[in-house]
């Protein structure tokens, strides 16, 4: 007998959008709205608060800030170890729980080695909860819905980043630096409400893939094309280190925009973002990941190429056209990049989804972050088209690699047999 007809249409609409079955996963979502919220938060309160109100000198914040981030490196790879023996969820929930702390402790910080610290702890639980996180999304759904669920929790990380930075924002410009004490203390007790999320969560480990188990060639193998999937990764990595690092010292510093012209890039971006990234992923998408992954690296580099176009000689005016152009182009190479790797960092070999390569894979993603700030600025200092240049020959780089990524033939016989 078939479903009555009210019964079928929400999950048409919810087909229609590309939205995988939500249903008995709040607290999921929930977790993952509140996470991004705290991160969101995170990004405008940092430096302006020990600078403005704890009183320390921009270059030593700055320097600082640095230390602690590189000094949370190794966090993805104890985080991987735990994975192991403890589970992804436990992970998670530690994680939420380390940065809420860490949040907290900003209220003590006043000298240089207190902020390098406090921001040890924060990175490290921001390095922890990633490195499970994508594996508990396949503790937490069902096999053919881990795409989308990228996408769902990629569309739910922009709305929560979204909405941290417009409530830090609003708090700002009504009550002035004064309230960033304040700010703080919601911070980590965002944190805290996410973990209490995540620890309520009931999770299954999905059931061994039933291949038989694989040789010391064919395990080899498997480890070099993993290597290869976080090299592949890591332009991505710096795409999405652009938006915060580079837009904006690049519209107002290169092509003498006012500093309004950065914050129209972000909202289109995050719009773009959040509204299509489901939709997309289900219907327009290349269904096999590496395709995806290669579309995505050739919109990325179309991209690069429209935000250097204003900085040509003579193509000042087309900055406005460019601009929005190139954010376009980038939100949609976002879009298929970011579900398509995540889904290949769990599934591309038999033990992706293991602490081990998590760790590694989260890796490429914190060393990323660290890099960008010093690698953009210095390529922009050196002429404003060498960090859209050096970008752009990075994805290129990456689609020559993405054909690296499929198993050989005789090993996808041995695993379908």
């Amino acid at each position: 007998m078939s479903a009555p007809a009210d019964a079928r249409r929400p999950r048409r609409t919810a087909d229609r959008l590309g939205l995988p079955a939500l249903r008995g996963h709040g607290l999921f979502i929930t977790g993952n709205l509140i996470d991004s919220v705290g991160n969101g938060m995170l990004l405008p309160l940092g430096l302006l608060y020990f600078t403005e109100v704890q009183g320390v000198p921009l270059t030593r914040v700055g320097a600082a800030m640095t230390a602690g981030q590189a000094l949370a490196l190794p966090v993805t790879f104890l985080a991987g170890r735990l994975m192991d023996r403890v589970g992804p969820k436990r992970v998670v929930v530690w994680a939420n729980v380390l940065s809420a702390a860490g949040f907290a402790l900003f209220l003590l910080a006043r000298e240089p080695w207190h902020i390098a610290g406090v921001h040890v702890l924060v990175q490290g639980g921001i390095n922890m909860y990633f490195t499970a996180q994508r594996t508990l999304i396949t503790h937490v759904t069902r096999p053919g819905e881990r795409r989308s669920w990228f996408a769902f929790t990629g569309s739910l990380r922009n709305i929560g980043l979204a909405a941290g930075s417009a409530a830090a924002a609003g708090a700002l410009s009504l009550f002035g630096n004064g309230s960033l004490r304040w700010l703080i203390a919601v911070d980590a007790a965002t944190y805290l409400l996410a973990a209490a999320c995540f620890a309520a969560l009931t999770t299954t480990a999905p059931e061994p893939d039933g291949t038989p188990p694989r040789d010391r060639a064919t395990s080899a193998g498997d480890t070099r094309r993993y290597l290869v999937l976080v090299a592949v990764n890591i332009p991505y990595v710096l795409a999405q280190a652009i938006l915060s690092v580079l837009v904006a010292v690049y519209t107002t510093r290169a092509l003498d925009l006012p500093a309004s012209a950065a914050s129209l890039l972000f909202v289109i971006n995050t719009v773009v973002v959040s509204l299509c990234s489901t939709a997309v992923t289900a219907h327009l998408a290349p269904k096999v990941p590496h395709r995806a992954v290669s579309a995505g690296y050739l919109v990325m580099t179309a991209g690069m190429g429209a935000f250097a176009l204003p900085a040509f000689p003579g193509a000042a005016a087309t900055a406005w056209a460019a601009l929005v152009t190139a954010i376009v182009l980038f939100s949609v190479a976002e879009i298929l990049l970011g579900p398509a790797l995540s889904e290949l960092s769990v599934t591309l070999t038999p033990r992706a989804a293991g602490g081990f390569r998590q760790g590694l894979y989260q890796l490429s993603w914190a060393l990323g972050m660290v890099a960008a700030p010093a690698l953009f600025t210095l390529l922009l200092e050196a002429g404003p088209l060498l960090p859209w240049g050096v970008e752009a020959a990075a994805c290129v780089l990456a689609l020559l690699a993405v054909p690296a990524l499929t198993a050989p033939a005789r090993h996808r016989r041995r695993t379908t047999r």
